[in-house]
């Protein structure tokens, strides 16, 4: 009789276990792949590891308690269509070969190969909105294909790209990926130098920028369905960018969402890791060919995590609201002429 009370507790025990590590499985399912809505990419051409130099308050507040690290390994060439192609597509640079004369110069449609996280997000999601906007016009002519109805928005400054996010939020859009791409850090190390003190000041300016957007999401309540992801294409030295000193292959990546852990990201993480970080998130089964790789400890339990939009004084608020009122003014008649 004993024999058999305890096979039962024991039949019990194992459908009890089984029951459990299912109900974990399909939690770990529902809170990770495809839980997500909005993915938003904001490139941060040249920052490098800046941000850990500098004064980065709206860096900090976001990822204070999310996934990040300072010095993400770029590809082994750090030059600008190199890397921004290896985030996008998932592979290494020699694989995509792309440069920055080839992107400038031509277009590509889906039919090239090495996709775009793009052509992935429509084949998945055939109405959704995707969007991408750009200071450095090359990413949207030569890396993004042509063929996806990708609405490419192309600005020649960083105020003006971030403007215009703005207004596209402000103006009820809701897209299910947007890549944004600001210029003015490299800009600044191609005149100055990477080490310069006008480098970190248009380092610290970005990180305004990205304030910027992250609040434009925020404000208008996409937050909790989306996926927040900050990264650079390189860093710089004094001289410029191309080679593989730690200070030009060292790139900030963070990464923020109600289900991301608090974690520093391993130290083996790479750029071209967001390619898979963006799929895996919007429910998108990663391709065989892509040598990207989902960080281990990436996402747990949906947490509902928000950040409180960054106040601002009132000086700040008003000379905002100004500057908006201007820049306002500056993109209609860009839009016209564009």
């Amino acid at each position: 009789m004993k024999k058999s009370i305890s096979v039962l507790l024991s039949v019990i025990l194992l459908f009890g276990c089984a029951s459990f590590a299912y109900a974990d499985e399909s939690a770990d399912t529902f809170n990770s792949f495809g839980a997500y809505k909005h993915v938003f990419i904001i490139g941060v051409d040249g920052c490098g590891a800046a941000w850990e130099k500098v004064d980065s308050p709206n860096f900090d507040r976001i990822f204070a308690d999310n996934a990040y690290r300072y010095n993400a390994h770029t590809e082994y060439i750090t030059v600008s269509a190199q890397n921004w192609g290896s985030i996008l597509t998932g592979v290494a640079y020699d694989v995509h070969k792309f440069d920055n004369g080839w992107c400038e110069n031509n277009e590509r449609d889906s039919s090239s190969g090495n996709n775009t996280v793009f052509y992935y997000a429509r084949n998945q999601f055939p109405d959704a909105e995707l969007v991408s906007f750009n200071n450095w016009s090359a990413i949207n002519h030569g890396i993004i294909e042509n063929d996806l109805n990708v609405n490419k928005i192309n600005r020649g400054t960083d105020p003006l790209v971030v403007q215009s996010i703005v207004n596209y939020l402000n103006s009820g859009n809701e897209p299910t990926l947007m890549f944004v791409q600001l210029d003015s850090v490299d800009h600044a190390a191609h005149t100055y130098g990477g080490f310069s003190d006008q480098y970190y000041k248009a380092a610290e300016k970005a990180d305004g920028y990205l304030g910027k957007i992250y609040d434009a999401v925020a404000t208008n309540g996409l937050m909790k369905d989306s996926l927040f992801i900050v990264v650079a294409d390189h860093g710089e030295t004094v001289d410029g960018h191309g080679g593989q000193t730690v200070e030009e292959s060292s790139a900030v990546l963070g990464v923020a969402g109600d289900s991301v852990n608090k974690m520093l990201l391993s130290e083996d993480v790479k750029t071209r890791d967001v390619a898979s970080i963006v799929l895996y998130s919007l429910g998108i089964e990663q391709p065989e060919h892509m040598t990207s790789v989902l960080p281990e400890g990436l996402f747990g339990e949906k947490s509902e995590k928000t950040v409180e939009p960054y106040k601002t004084g009132l000086l700040d608020g008003l000379l905002d609201s100004i500057s908006s009122f201007f820049l306002n003014i500056v993109v209609f008649f860009y839009s016209i002429f564009d």
